[in-house]
């Protein structure tokens, strides 16, 4: 028994520096995950092959199989992460292709918006008040729609936990990529505006991929919602924040 626990611990060392030693061997398996992931979706056509889903769950196995230290993984991967806040901004430019399309419809884009950001709040509160939740977790929810680069300003502001916030968002845009399309067709909302701004509203970037995906309105709608409803999110969560 000692001898194995000294093994185990000398290869969770082994691992650890190997990852400490290379500063892209994170960003190399990250990249490679989804890679295969995308791989895997083109062949099979089925939603639930996420390659962000599938990204997520193989560098897990990784990491757990491996016993890599999640700090350590996360310093040789967080290269990645600066990527974020640019590549959100980059989601402007399918919304100034369709800027004149916003100007004649902006009246229902902002109700719409408005009210799917109050809506996603709502049904936090709801719940957490049903299940008992307390302060610090639900706040912890309360971004769970928009996107990572403001949620976890969001959560972080509000006291939160700010890994799970981040868990949560990733989760809830994963779910919003596999069916939200799905939910579209079968309760027959057809009208490309309104599937944009539904996709962007509830599951931020990664519902906008698919949005994208989905043509070339819903994914202008889509990147709108993702600015807009993070701008509302920030301004009514300190408000929701005292409900519980």
């Amino acid at each position: 028994m000692f001898l194995s626990g000294l093994l185990r611990e000398k290869g969770r060392r082994k691992m650890n520096k190997i990852f400490q030693d290379s500063t892209f061997l994170g960003v190399a398996i990250s990249l490679l995950t989804y890679g295969f992931g995308s791989f895997l979706k083109k062949k099979t056509k089925l939603g639930i092959f996420n390659p962000l889903l599938i990204s997520i769950i193989i560098t897990i196995i990784i990491i757990s199989v491996g016993k890599v230290d999640y700090d350590v993984y996360n310093e040789s991967a967080k290269l990645l992460g600066w990527f974020l806040t640019p590549a959100t901004v980059c989601l402007a430019v399918p919304l100034y292709e369709q800027w004149e399309l916003l100007k004649k419809n902006y009246k229902a884009v902002v109700a719409g918006l408005v009210t799917g950001t109050v809506t996603s709040m709502l049904t936090v509160f709801v719940l957490c008040l049903i299940c008992g939740v307390d302060h610090k977790g639900y706040v912890t929810l309360l971004p769970k729609s928009i996107t990572t680069a403001i949620g976890m300003g969001v959560s972080e502001e509000l006291g939160g936990y700010v890994t799970i916030t981040v868990a949560v968002i990733i989760i809830t845009g994963v779910l919003g990529n596999i069916l939200g399309e799905f939910i579209c067709k079968v309760f027959k909302i057809n009208e490309p505006i309104s599937k944009g701004l539904a996709m962007g509203a509830s599951s931020h970037a990664i519902g906008t991929a698919k949005a994208m995906e989905m043509g070339d309105v819903e994914g202008a709608m889509s990147s709108l919602a993702i600015a807009v409803s993070g701008l509302l999110t920030v301004v009514l969560a300190s408000v929701f924040a005292n409900f519980i």
